[in-house]
């Protein structure tokens, strides 16, 4: 029976994963997404094409694998609608290789209205994007929660009014505007049938995929720092975006999980509020979100840049079981004269090369560098891992022999083909 290959984010998210999903999905039958929802977006150059991915797996872009939303996402479906019209007008065939989970839980516009208020009376601000992922997530878990399946039951209509005037009661209270009723259940409606015929059960769907010996890759949102309960919290994102998110937010099950792939960039980057302990607050940060295009790709706020973190990243590896890892932006980095990454944290006058979550710890920590030699020119052309300079190799070396781990894709500029693959 075949294994699926996991694509996840060892840090704050925006590492490069759906380029990752991209090369694998070449080789792929299926590609599936298991949490989060439109607040993620992966990014990939395809022929001069730049695509935005927000929630359908980015490797539809191959136009022969099967994408699959797995039951974990949030699924707000008018940007869905909107990405999938998008797709088609690229000549990607979306009505052959798109399939919904039907237990997929689903966005309403009160979720969003409703994360709004909540984001605005926090006296410590997280940093939502206010897509109503959280809100859509509190739903689920507290079993008020309106799944796809369920806008194809003949009482969808009688369940959404309630849930909206059980909302509008709350955010008439708290001073916030109020959903138009009418509105949402006559938009919903049409969204249900137009999304109808890409619903079904992806759980069964995916074993049988396997059975099938079909080559499946899984791609996380987010990240491992962002996870809900291995992340900085509370500065995190609302669902398991860890190796734990992707068995839950799909079916699979720890047998079926072959490669896990670790992306990382070759420095770090953060959006949002939270504890970073590489960040660069300077005119060296500024020039890495610069030379880097660190702007969000679905908020477009400019990211905080820093230098790479190795302690946080091995935490990423023990967690999640990474077996491989993705080093992008080595084209980025390799533009300075020299750069850093961060081997140890010093806490109270104490080096540790252990990683915490505890907001008290990370924000007493302060990092401890090993400098690199840049200026490692025009790598974009670079095809083998022999073709870099030594200055860049003499990076990835140092990277395998800290965190025990094999970087075997390395990224060396924008486009699709700008990546070297070490076998």
């Amino acid at each position: 029976m075949s294994k699926a290959s996991v694509v996840l984010g060892c840090f704050y998210g925006d590492e490069g994963k759906g380029r990752t999903t991209d090369y694998l999905a070449q080789f792929a039958e299926v590609a599936v997404r298991a949490t989060g929802g439109n607040n993620a977006g992966h990014t990939i150059n395809v022929n001069g094409v730049k695509f935005a991915m927000r929630l359908i797996p980015s490797g539809i872009l191959s136009n022969k694998t099967m994408a699959v939303i797995g039951n974990g996402v949030v699924l707000n479906p008018e940007v869905l609608i909107g990405e999938i019209k998008m797709l088609k007008e690229h000549d990607i065939d979306v009505d052959s290789h798109l399939k919904i989970s039907d237990k997929a839980h689903v966005i309403f516009p009160y979720h969003c209205n409703m994360d709004v208020m909540l984001e605005n009376k926090r006296a410590n601000k997280i940093g939502t994007t206010k897509n109503g992922i959280g809100p859509a997530y509190c739903d689920k878990f507290e079993r008020s929660g309106i799944r796809v399946e369920d806008m194809y039951k003949a009482n969808f209509e009688e369940v959404l009014r309630h849930q909206i005037q059980v909302k509008n009661e709350q955010l008439a209270a708290a001073g916030e505007p109020i959903c138009d009723e009418d509105a949402i259940v006559a938009d919903y409606k049409e969204y249900a049938a137009i999304l109808k015929p890409y619903v079904t059960d992806t759980v069964t769907l995916l074993h049988r995929y396997l059975k099938e010996d079909k080559y499946m890759v899984v791609e996380g949102a987010q990240a491992t720092l962002l996870d809900i309960d291995f992340g900085s919290y509370p500065y995190v994102t609302s669902s398991n975006p860890t190796i734990g998110g992707i068995l839950t937010g799909t079916g699979l099950s720890a047998r079926d999980i072959g490669d896990v792939y670790g992306v990382i960039k070759a420095y770090s980057s953060r959006v949002g509020e939270g504890p970073y302990v590489t960040e660069l607050k300077d005119e060296v940060g500024d020039r890495i979100r610069d030379l880097g295009h660190e702007y969000g790709t679905v908020t477009k706020r400019p990211r905080r840049c820093g230098w790479l973190d190795l302690v946080s990243l091995k935490y990423a590896i023990d967690i999640n079981g990474v077996n491989y890892i993705n080093l992008n932006h080595m084209d980025t980095i390799g533009q300075f004269d020299t750069f850093k990454a961060c081997y140890a944290y010093e806490v109270n006058g104490v080096e540790t090369q252990d990683f915490s979550t505890n907001e008290e710890f990370l924000n007493s920590a302060k990092p401890v560098y090993k400098e690199f030699e840049g200026n490692f020119g025009d790598i974009s052309g670079c095809r083998t891992f022999e073709e870099l300079p030594k200055a860049a190799q003499d990076y990835v070396n140092f990277i395998e022999e800290y965190t025990g781990c094999k970087v075997k894709l390395i990224g060396t500029g924008a486009e699709r083909e700008c990546m070297i693959v070490r076998e």
